[in-house]
């Protein structure tokens, strides 16, 4: 059974930094690509940064390009966020997503593209 859980998510003050941390386990998404999502109160979930299976491409939305910086430990089967100057419209559940299959016809920026989400991590950013 497939299980993605996140973690690092807290309160952190406008201008400041967090790490998420997504552990997943139940399979090896060492040949996948990942992503991370947010949903912030009244909005629909939203892309925020994804990442290929050996980890050396990158893509991100462009409210955090050159602030948020997305990485991957296959070893370990692990994924991160890291966040720095931080807004207070980066405030939402950030959600870590992996897809079912290795191949997608769209774009990997959807949620669609994706089967399995962990629960969520809060993220509130103060102003």
């Amino acid at each position: 059974q497939v299980q993605l859980v996140e973690s690092g998510g807290g309160l952190v003050q406008a201008g400041g930094s967090l790490r998420l941390s997504c552990a997943a386990s139940g399979r090896a998404f060492d040949n996948y690509v990942l992503a991370w999502f947010r949903q912030a109160p009244g909005k629909e979930r939203e892309f925020v940064a994804r990442i290929s299976s050996s980890g050396l491409s990158t893509y991100y939305t462009d409210s955090v390009e050159g602030r948020f910086t997305i990485a991957r430990d296959n070893a370990k089967n692990m994924m991160y966020l890291q966040m720095n100057v931080l807004k207070p419209e980066d405030t939402a559940v950030y959600y870590c997503a992996a897809p079912a299959r290795i191949y997608w016809t769209g774009s990997w920026s959807t949620a669609n593209a994706y089967a399995y989400w962990g629960q969520g991590t809060q993220v509130t950013v103060s102003s």
